[in-house]
């Protein structure tokens, strides 16, 4: 019997105990090192409450064998990132240590380069491993550009929320969920988010640059979304278009009429099908 290949559910959640034990010793270190606020606290505790619940929840319905080493990685990138968060979160009480949150960040953002290889290199690439990648990634976004619009404006909330405004929109625009070609252009704009928010957010700019910078990301993103909406589109119109001709096709297909001796108009006599049969 091949106990290596059941689901060991006590293993799974022993995996994401020891992802959330770890964040809250983050933030017992970065608390006791800048004095980090209620604000801080609270909001790294429920990240480290909800990606907990979140992954625990998704591996229960997965049921895999095993949490695999390249979730590994993405759960120590997911802890930085929740400290990146409660950073960002206090940094509205009083100015963030600039070092330790760019330091966070470039280390979440290394990793990033990290999990896809070794899931390839030990064959344990999952559904699962690759949303909770694309979340992970999501999410930092969403919390840099938080932080990068308290220094130039709101306006590059939309950075952060592009990705998941798209998700929203797909639920009442279904065809928004047609699977995307593989496209270099696509990863290459997704991983310049998070290094050019990091630039932006880092200090080292003036404020001009950091403005130029915020709006090199926003506009690489706007282009790579609206051309994977115009592919999904196109898509569309030929699913669309396709259908039509099929239709055409099987209504000229139609046995006609026939004429009988005495000219009358005589219909085709069908075979009747069995019960529960297709037509």
């Amino acid at each position: 019997m091949a106990l290596n290949n059941t689901y060991d559910a006590r293993l799974l959640q022993q995996e994401t105990a020891v992802g959330a034990g770890v964040q809250i010793l983050l933030l017992t270190v970065l608390g006791t090192a800048i004095g980090m606020g209620p604000a801080g606290w609270l909001t790294g505790l429920a990240f480290a409450l909800a990606t907990w619940a979140v992954l625990s929840r998704a591996l229960h319905r997965s049921r895999p064998r095993s949490f695999g080493p390249a979730n590994r990685v993405t759960l120590g990138r997911a802890t930085l990132v929740g400290g990146v968060t409660a950073l960002v979160a206090d940094s509205f009480q009083s100015p963030p240590p600039i070092t330790v949150l760019v330091a966070l960040t470039a280390v979440a953002l290394i990793l990033d380069a990290v999990d896809g290889k070794v899931a390839r290199r030990t064959g344990s690439s999952t559904a699962l491993g690759a949303r909770f990648d694309m979340e992970v990634d999501a999410f930092l976004i969403l919390v840099l550009s938080v932080y990068v619009a308290t220094i130039v404006g709101p306006w590059v909330l939309l950075i952060g929320a592009m990705r998941y405004a798209f998700v929203a929109a797909a639920r009442f625009l279904p065809w928004l969920n047609g699977t995307l070609p593989p496209s270099t252009a696509r990863k290459t704009v997704a991983a310049l988010q998070g290094v050019l928010l990091l630039l932006a957010g880092s200090g080292i700019l003036s404020y001009a640059l950091t403005v130029a910078v915020a709006a090199l990301a926003l506009a690489l993103l706007t282009w790579s979304f609206g051309r994977d909406i115009g592919w999904l589109r196109q898509v569309r119109h030929r699913t669309r278009q396709e259908a039509g001709r099929a239709a055409t096709r099987e209504e000229a297909a139609e046995p006609a009429g026939l004429t009988s001796p005495e000219g009358q108009h005589v219909e085709p006599v069908r075979r009747p099908t069995a019960v529960g049969a297709r037509s």
